[in-house]
């Protein structure tokens, strides 16, 4: 693009391009669900679930739905860019546009930066039940008390090499993953049914430091020593792993279900991304020798089922 061409409607062009593009964000579909909404905030009813099929006995025996629920309030994003006109006359390395590349990824993390501040607070902050969102006594209906917040001591684990909680070996990584994925294929629903029975896809979300030992949890055939990784040599499902640099968490990590219909997680917006500018026309550009370009949303997240998440510390 040439300097003549480096406008405001250009780089809100090239903004608008880089914003579709969406690079490294495909977990944030496969742990929440998207919903728009039309108005100040949204409730979810949680109905529970339908009954399963029973032999005919006596007639048919009618349940209806439990019933609880959430809402989620809309809240106002933004965000504004301000070029100076002699800047955008003057720049002959492209550096502006390399700045609307990073504005527009800004905005495609943003999703991203809501829900790993309800992954941060999922220990403490209610959900539909009532209670926290990873905690140890869930319970509805027929369900009985389940937890999705577990703790593996890792000393007791059989394996050969053994780490630290904060840097514990492949062997100790993989085994602590795994009983996050049986905690959720065990989970029932109201009705006292299996829930996650066809599960085969889970994301384990780990900060930085743990992801080496992750990925080689998750990945290497063999793992402390000769030991068959039961991770990797499993043909129904798969454990993907994910490195997010804004979790805390230091001796701890959450695992997903990343192929149920109802998510983790609830995503609403009532007015996508749009932009505003004062461009080089404006009496702001006449006062100030600028332009600004700005973004605005209305959005919010909110907890969904919780029975699609564990959240797993080593001890």
């Amino acid at each position: 693009m040439s300097l003549a061409e480096l406008s405001s409607r250009a780089i809100v062009g090239r903004y608008y391009e880089r914003l579709e593009a969406k690079p490294g964000m495909e977990w944030i579909d496969a742990i929440s669900n998207y919903f728009t909404s039309d108005q100040e905030s949204e409730t979810y009813k949680w109905l529970g679930m339908p009954p399963a099929l029973r032999e005919w006995v006596g007639g048919r025996h009618a349940k209806g739905f439990n019933v609880s629920g959430i809402t989620i309030e809309n809240k106002h994003y933004e965000g504004t860019l301000e070029i100076m006109l002699k800047d955008l006359r003057r720049d002959k390395t492209g550096q502006i546009l390399v700045r609307v590349d990073e504005f527009a990824a800004r905005a495609n993390t943003h999703w991203a930066s809501l829900l790993s501040t309800l992954m941060l607070n999922g220990p403490s902050s209610a959900c539909y039940d009532g209670q926290y969102f990873f905690d140890t006594d869930h319970s509805e209906g027929e369900s009985g008390s389940q937890s999705n917040d577990i703790s593996v001591d890792i000393s007791t684990l059989a394996v050969t090499n053994h780490g630290s909680v904060t840097a514990p070996s492949v062997a100790e990584m993989a085994l602590s993953i795994m009983q996050g994925v049986q905690s959720i294929y065990g989970f029932k629903d109201d009705r006292g049914e299996p829930l996650n029975e066809g599960a085969q896809q889970f994301i384990v979300t780990v900060p930085v430091p743990l992801f080496n030992v992750a990925a080689a949890a998750c990945f290497n055939q063999v793992i402390d020593g000769n030991d068959t990784n039961p991770l990797a040599a499993q043909n129904n499902f798969r454990v993907r792993p994910l490195a997010n640099p804004r979790l805390t968490w230091t001796d701890s990590f959450a695992i997903f279900r990343a192929d149920g219909s109802v998510k983790a997680f609830i995503r609403q917006e009532e007015q996508g991304i749009i932009t505003k500018v004062k461009d080089e026309n404006s009496e702001y550009a006449f006062d100030n020798d600028a332009i600004q370009i700005g973004v605005d949303t209305w959005r919010n997240v909110g907890y969904g089922r919780w029975q699609g998440a564990v959240y797993v510390t080593m001890t």
